[in-house]
């Protein structure tokens, strides 16, 4: 009879937690915070950053807490001074040659929590223009961290349509189109879902990133507010980021049971028909 509960070690305290879990869905369900950055609920675990790995007793390497599974008996340490060592180097290596300015909060917490130094790898190299080539969306890998989560949104854990890759090897490797086309030229749909899930600000939609090119962007002044996208019959959950009485942009949420965060390039963009009003009456 196989067990429905394992019991292991996590930071030197005996827990039972439900098999079939991954060290970080356990260490999150017992309250133990670990940084991510490649790893999302809604995709496949690709163990590209290894900003999550810890030490599992008897394991020669430090593991990727998102993809290990729990076993019975496993003793594991989530804040040893090797994984506080690795953690730190990665996101020291990470801000050291890209733009995190407008990376998601938990990273630039991170970066501050393990008190990472990317200045003691002297200047980051020279960045190259955001590639604007279409009216939805903008392209900077000059804050591209090649976490693949957009690879894997645009490719066969979403949208299916395979528009990015991965190109080059190394020091060369970089997000891109086929032979490096224009997106316009591409099989892309613009349904964002790569937007949607980037972690970096790398891809961006272009009402947004022009926002910030004129100063208006401010979040401290959205709000948030849930709707059901009117375009057709699914019942797509929309979550509109408003400011000053306007949509600036539309997301869904990853726990959404029909979405799981996708949307259509309608679901997506499609709102500016809400912003035409009629001139006030004199």
């Amino acid at each position: 009879m196989v067990s429905d509960s394992v019991e292991l070690t996590l930071d030197g305290r005996k827990v039972e937690v439900a098999a079939g879990l991954t060290i970080l869905q356990a260490c999150r369900s017992e309250g133990i915070e670990i940084p991510t950055l490649c790893y999302l609920e809604t995709l496949d675990p690709i163990n590209a950053c290894r900003l999550c790995v810890v030490e599992l007793q008897g394991a020669r390497v430090l593991v990727p807490s998102c993809s290990r599974r729990v076993e019975a008996g496993m003793v594991v340490q989530t804040e040893s001074e090797r994984v506080r060592h690795s953690r730190r180097l990665i996101l020291e290596l990470l801000a050291g040659s890209v733009d995190l300015s407008l990376a998601a909060p938990e990273l630039k917490a991170a970066i501050d929590r393990y008190g990472a130094r990317p200045e003691r790898f002297g200047s980051a190299p020279p960045r190259n223009a955001p590639i604007v080539d279409n009216n939805l969306y903008v392209r900077d890998y000059g804050r591209c961290v090649l976490c693949y989560r957009c690879v894997d949104a645009c490719g066969d854990q979403a949208q299916n349509t395979f528009a990015i890759s991965v190109a080059g090897r190394a020091f060369g490797a970089t997000i891109a189109t086929e032979y490096t086309a224009p997106l316009p030229e591409t099989a892309c749909v613009y349904c964002g879902n790569c937007v949607g899930v980037c972690p970096t600000g790398a891809l961006m939609a272009k009402s947004e990133h022009d926002m910030r090119a004129e100063g208006r962007w401010d979040e401290s002044r959205q709000t948030k507010t849930d709707t059901i996208c009117p375009y057709c019959g699914v019942g797509c959950t929309l979550t509109l980021h408003v400011q000053d009485n306007t949509i600036v942009k539309a997301t869904s949420p990853l726990d959404d049971s029909v979405t799981h965060g996708n949307l259509c390039i309608k679901g997506r963009f499609g709102w500016e028909f809400v912003q035409i009003r009629k001139p006030a009456r004199e």
